[in-house]
C-alpha cells in the first residue's frame, strides 16, 4: 500500500492509566476514502484510541501520524485543539450540543474552524465578516440537506428526539469539512429504522462526500454495512484486521466475543 492512500497510521500505540494498560502496542492504519472500524467487547480499549487521536490523552508509546497535510504530522505532537483545524472531526457516545441552541445555530459552531476574520472585524461587521457569515451559512444548509434535517433547522436541540439529536452532532461534525470523521458508537441508543438511516448517512458521507470515517461501534449489522475494513481489540490489545466476513470469522475474535471458538454460528447471526 503506497503512501499517498493511507490518511492516518497508529504505530505501536500504547497508554496506560496508573496500573492499567488500557492499550497495548496497537497499530493500523485509515486508507483515503474507506470506512475502517474499531470492534470488541466493553472495556477493549476503543474508545481510548479514539482519544488518543482527539488528543484527549497522550499515548504512553507510540505515535499517530496525519497525512492529510502535504506533509506529515505527527499528531501526539499537536494541542486538542489545533486536531480540529488539521480535518479530523468527532461525534461521541454521549451526545455533545448546545442544547439550549437552534439545531442551525449547533451547525454554525461547527464553521469556528473556517474563520478567519479578527475581533475588530466581527465587531463592527465588515464585509469579510458578512462574506465568512454567507459562506458559513451556505455550509450549514448543505448540511441540514444532506441529512434531512430541514425540518428541525429552528428547533432547540433539547426539545429533540434522542435520535434526531444523534444526527444533529453529525451534522456539526461536517460542518468543519473534515478529511477524516471519527464516530463513536453512531449507533448506540437508537432504534432499528434510525440505525438503517445512520447507515445511509454513512455511506453518502464516504462516498458524495468522499470522507474517510473510523468508527467505533457494537452493531456488527451496521458494521458490516458500511465498513470496508475492520480491527477487532480485546483487553487493549490488536486481535484481528480485515473485511468484516474475515474478521467476523477469525477464531480469536470468536472467542473474545463468545468465550469459545466452538460456536462460530451464534457469532454470525449476531452480525
Amino acid at each position: 500500500m503506497s503512501d499517498a492512500a493511507v490518511l492516518l497510521s497508529a504505530n505501536d500505540l500504547s497508554v496506560r492509566f496508573g496500573g492499567v494498560l488500557a492499550v497495548n502496542k496497537v497499530s493500523f492504519d485509515v486508507r483515503r476514502g474507506e470506512v475502517f472500524t474499531l470492534i470488541g467487547p466493553n472495556g477493549a480499549g476503543k474508545t481510548t484510541v479514539f482519544n488518543l487521536i482527539s488528543r484527549i490523552y497522550t499515548p504512553t508509546t507510540g505515535d499517530i501520524v496525519w497525512h492529510g497535510e502535504d506533509k506529515p504530522i505527527a499528531l501526539t505532537q499537536q494541542a486538542p485543539h489545533e486536531i480540529a483545524a488539521l480535518g479530523i472531526a468527532r461525534t461521541f457516545q454521549n451526545i455533545e450540543l448546545f442544547e439550549h441552541a437552534t439545531v442551525l445555530h449547533n451547525l454554525l459552531i461547527g464553521r469556528h474552524t473556517h474563520r478567519k476574520t479578527g475581533f475588530w472585524s466581527e465587531v463592527f461587521f465588515t464585509p469579510a465578516t458578512r462574506r465568512a457569515e454567507i459562506a458559513a451559512r451556505e455550509k450549514a444548509e448543505q448540511v441540514i440537506d444532506l441529512l434531512d434535517l430541514q425540518h428541525h433547522r429552528d428547533s432547540m436541540v433539547a426539545g429533540l428526539p434522542y435520535g434526531v439529536r444523534k444526527v444533529v452532532e453529525l451534522a456539526r461534525a461536517l460542518c468543519t469539512e473534515p478529511k477524516l470523521l471519527l464516530l463513536d458508537e453512531p449507533s448506540s441508543g437508537l432504534n432499528v429504522e434510525e440505525t438503517a438511516d445512520m447507515a445511509f448517512w454513512i455511506q453518502d458521507i464516504q462516498h458524495e462526500l468522499g470522507i474517510s470515517v473510523l468508527m467505533v461501534e457494537h452493531d456488527m449489522s451496521l458494521v458490516s454495512k458500511v465498513s470496508d475494513r475492520v480491527l477487532a481489540m480485546n483487553m487493549g490489545e490488536a486481535l484481528a484486521t480485515g473485511t468484516p466476513r474475515e474478521v467476523q470469522s477469525d477464531s480469536r475474535v470468536i472467542e473474545a466475543y463468545l468465550g469459545t471458538v466452538d460456536d462460530v454460528s451464534s457469532l454470525r447471526r449476531v452480525a
